[in-house]
């Protein structure tokens, strides 16, 4: 069974917005390692640690805050929080030369 033209052509649009959802999401990724990277090298020239539980957790909490308002659910913003803030606590010791 084959689906109308007409579904076929919505299926299509809805997958092109998802394809500029997704470059959307990417580009903003990498701004956001830019960024957290200045954070990095400022930290290491400062002699600052390179992890902040305390803004790590205020961070949890604002973006959890942020999804439920969203309507997306709280568990998938902390999740890629999660990734994302393990990446640049990664790329901070790189940068401090913790290792």
């Amino acid at each position: 069974m084959t689906a109308p033209d007409a579904t076929l052509a919505e299926l299509s649009d809805l997958r092109g917005r998802i394809d500029t959802l997704d470059a959307i999401l990417v580009h903003t990724l990498a701004e956001r390692f830019r960024q957290t990277a200045r954070v990095g090298r400022l930290k290491a020239e400062h002699a600052l640690p390179a992890f902040d539980p305390g803004r790590e957790e205020a961070q949890r909490e604002r973006l959890e805050s942020l999804a439920a308002e969203a309507g997306l659910d709280p568990g998938i913003a902390r999740d890629i929080l999660g990734l994302v803030t393990d990446r640049v606590k990664e790329n901070h010791r790189k940068i401090s030369g913790e290792q």
